[in-house]
């Protein structure tokens, strides 16, 4: 997957995401909508990932498609 492809995907699942939102205004999201939105979340978090580790491969003259997409577990637990 090359960067674009990345970035592609990203704006995908943004665009999703703010619909997602925006839908449920006036009333509470379902069971449904707010599992969607946490599988974006994750989704996103793992694009952006992918995306950086990618940039840091080039970055150091290293061949960008060594990066590999991370698992929920590993890119969910940065902040903790």
């Amino acid at each position: 997957m090359d960067d674009n492809t990345v970035l592609n995907r990203i704006n995908k699942l943004a665009d999703e995401e703010l619909e997602l939102e925006e839908s449920h205004d006036g009333r509470p999201a379902t069971a449904e909508e707010l599992q969607r939105l946490k599988n974006i979340e994750v989704e996103l978090d793992q694009c952006w990932d992918l995306l950086r580790q990618r940039r840091a491969r080039r970055d150091a003259g290293l061949n960008p498609n060594g990066a590999a997409l991370r698992r929920e577990e590993v890119v969910e637990k940065y902040l903790q």
